[in-house]
């Protein structure tokens, strides 16, 4: 067993201004999607799928992504993992310090975002989602980075060698699954790899957005395997479905949509 590194959730206190972790981890995410969004702008070009992409673009393009998934992270969450709580007490949804952002909700928040600077931009929507999606990783790194400070969303009883006993009393002072760091490995650095390996090369439009759905839910429903289920919602049926694997299904079943009709319409 690992001991399980006694975090501070509250990285800076200013007077009665509290800086935590977690909130931290987020604005390191959007400030690495927007240092490689504008790095690979420099590089794009008209003639490719994903067309061409200016600075200024891209710093819009965040600004939409920051407000469609903080606003649909914290909705998806409500609405998909603790609805009544959110219904008896509507003001936790606007405490995001204290954690419960939904990926899922999040997805659909930034696709929102998409359709929106795409209409405005008079850009194809495939060409912002397969520009957008490679930038995404390294902010589920983050995240699951903070999720792991916050000492949350940790895995089930284990007896493997790198089990720790997180500090939370629900947690029950057993060694668990580390599954936030197993979710920051595969959906923050190897989806990255991947995806940042795969747009390389031109491809065609929408098989990288295929891609990254494919890629995560794939992930995502691997992980759900060693993570404890939400307390509220426990499994969903047959002793092991979970919440978050039965929102990654319709994912994946996209991501290979996406593929297969690409690549069909290029030949």
């Amino acid at each position: 067993m690992i001991p399980y590194p006694q975090f501070d959730p509250v990285a800076i206190e200013l007077g009665p201004l509290a800086i935590r972790w977690y909130g931290l981890m987020y604005v390191v995410g959007f400030l690495t999607a927007w240092f490689l969004g504008r790095w690979r702008a420099s590089r794009s070009r008209a003639d490719s799928p994903q067309g061409a992409w200016t600075p200024a673009e891209v710093d819009d393009l965040i600004t939409y992504c920051i407000v469609g998934l903080l606003l649909g992270a914290r909705l998806g969450y409500a609405l998909f993992y603790d609805f009544p709580t959110f219904i008896a007490r509507p003001l936790e949804i606007f405490k995001i310090w204290h954690g419960g952002m939904s990926f899922h909700g999040g997805a659909i928040g930034v696709a929102l975002a998409f359709i929106i600077f795409a209409r405005i931009k008079h850009k194809p929507l495939l060409a912002v989602t397969d520009f957008t999606v490679v930038l995404a990783p390294p902010g589920l790194l983050f995240g699951r980075l903070g999720n792991f400070i916050n000492g949350e969303l940790w895995g089930r009883p284990t007896d493997v060698p790198w089990a720790m006993v997180f500090p939370d009393p629900a947690a029950g002072g057993v060694p668990r699954h580390p599954s936030q760091l197993y979710e920051a490995g595969l959906e923050g650095i190897a989806l990255f790899a991947l995806l940042w390996w795969f747009s390389s090369r031109p491809r065609p439009r929408g098989s990288i957005t295929g891609l990254f759905l494919l890629g995560y839910g794939v992930f995502r429903s691997l992980v759900e395997f060693t993570r404890q289920p939400d307390a509220q919602l426990g499994f969903l049926a047959w002793d092991w479905l979970t919440m978050g694997q039965l929102l990654s299904a319709p994912m994946i079943l996209l991501g290979l949509g996406f593929i297969l009709v690409s690549y069909a319409k290029r030949t």
